[in-house]
């Protein structure tokens, strides 16, 4: 083991290790900005896709009745 840490030492090694969680802090929320906004495009994607179903169903539908294919 080397010699214990110098006070001033230790003082620069609580301030870099406070330094690189705020690092770590805000690349963690960037990433969190980035998956949410990825989250509510596809939960627009989502609707959109519900809503092209509904009408090809209700389409589709309309067909088969004015076809006589309705039962």
């Amino acid at each position: 083991m080397g010699p214990p840490p110098q006070p001033g030492q230790l003082k620069f090694t609580v301030a870099e290790t406070c330094e690189r969680i705020k690092e770590e802090f805000n690349f963690l929320q960037a990433q969190y900005h980035t998956l949410k906004l990825e989250c509510e495009k596809l939960a627009t994607e989502k609707t959109e896709m519900q809503r092209h179903y509904v009408m090809v169903y209700y389409t589709e539908r309309q067909i088969k009745c004015v076809l006589g294919m309705e039962k």
